[in-house]
């Protein structure tokens, strides 16, 4: 540090120039700036969500898939399972009944009820993998839904788990309750193009 008027050089501390008697002039130090690093991070809403850029796949998309709903899956599950159940010997039972109308044999009544809850708990645990395991996989969606170019994502547009796969199959038991296809005619009218089941699992349907 020198003096502002005589040019000496002054020692660290000095409050006037030894030579002239002029008051040592004062440093101040800049003020230094916090690095981003130490700076407090934003809050984030727990609400936020990423934009989903891709389209959204709406009603008659989704409608026109073929081996993609669950009603017609159904049917065709069940006329492969029917003929294999008379085929077993459970129709000549039945015949056999109709032919010398005798009384229902209490045996074959249990037979006939078992094979239809056999039915219906197959055909049910078939449709649930088939539909949990193609909309978690890589295909992000059942046979139809790839040949139409759509996929089944969470709110972000990201993969959907087997879990959250499986809810929503189990969802759809919920929009097929409701009368007239209403739970699945909102796909065609919802912001976002989500039937009931979707909204109760959470998930989207996009194009590709």
């Amino acid at each position: 540090m020198f003096c502002s008027k005589c040019g000496n050089n002054l020692a660290p501390g000095t409050a006037f120039c030894q030579a002239c008697g002029t008051a040592a002039p004062t440093s101040t130090a800049a003020p230094t700036i916090a690095s981003d690093a130490s700076l407090p991070a934003a809050p984030v809403s727990p609400h936020w969500l990423p934009p989903v850029t891709r389209a959204y796949g709406g009603f008659w998309l989704r409608f026109v898939a073929p081996f993609d709903r669950w009603p017609p899956a159904r049917r065709r599950f069940l006329a492969i399972c029917i003929p294999v159940a008379m085929l077993s010997g459970l129709g000549a039972a039945i015949q056999g009944m109709a032919r010398h109308n005798s009384e229902p044999d209490p045996a074959a009544i249990a037979a006939f009820v078992s094979s239809i809850a056999l039915l219906i708990g197959v055909t049910t645990l078939g449709s649930w993998l088939y539909y949990a395991y193609f909309e978690s996989s890589d295909w992000q969606g059942t046979i139809g839904k790839k040949v139409m170019s759509l996929v089944v994502t969470d709110l972000n547009g990201n993969r959907v788990s087997f879990a959250r796969a499986s809810g929503r199959f189990f969802a759809k038991i919920i929009s097929g309750l409701i009368p007239l296809g209403i739970g699945y005619i909102l796909a065609g009218v919802t912001e976002k193009k989500q039937a009931l089941h979707d909204m109760i699992a959470s998930c989207l349907v996009l194009l590709r």
